[in-house]
């Protein structure tokens, strides 16, 4: 079994020693770190060269698209990352932001799994559809799951919108949850 590595607080993280973590969760659950994505947490990610296992608890906060794409860049650089769980829900991401992260996160060349919570966020059909078609793009994954609902994603779109997503051939495991 895989051994975490937690932190509740952003500075706690920032004074750890970066380049042992394989496996780490990070929450920083409604502190409203928007500013600090790209300031602090980002750079410090990239130093973590051996991380795997990576888990991130944004609920609550304020997320723009220049950090979301800030921190997809990141990860991106993030070379041994195969296990991505980011809980991104009531973030105020919209379909900019999460076509920014999807562009990043399909630069994750060893990922593998991806859970991603985008509950809450006013994303909608076109930036669902926009973040299926690039998440296409990861050569690797074979298990993805997604929360999206309360996205403003229309009923009429929900059959268009998984299409996109399942354009990946290499998926082995798929779930995708609207509501």
């Amino acid at each position: 079994m895989i051994q975490f590595d937690n932190f509740g607080n952003l500075q706690n993280f920032l004074k750890s020693s970066l380049k042992s973590h394989l496996a780490l969760n990070i929450n920083l659950y409604g502190n409203q770190i928007s500013n600090e994505v790209t300031s602090g947490l980002g750079p410090a990610l990239a130093k973590c060269t051996n991380l795997a296992y990576l888990t991130l608890e944004f609920f609550g906060n304020q997320l723009c698209d220049e950090c979301l794409s800030s921190l997809g860049s990141v990860l991106g650089k993030c070379t041994n990352l195969s296990n991505l769980t980011l809980f991104l829900g009531k973030c105020q991401i919209g379909a900019t932001g999460v076509q920014c992260l999807g562009d990043a996160l399909a630069k994750c060349i060893n990922l593998s799994s991806l859970n991603l919570d985008l509950y809450g966020n006013q994303i909608g059909s076109i930036g669902a559809s926009n973040l299926g078609f690039t998440l296409a793009k990861c050569t690797n994954l074979t298990s993805l799951t997604l929360y999206l609902g309360l996205n403003k994603i229309q009923e009429s779109e929900v059959l268009k919108v998984k299409s996109k997503y399942l354009k990946s051939k290499r998926l082995v495991h798929f779930y995708i949850n609207f509501y």
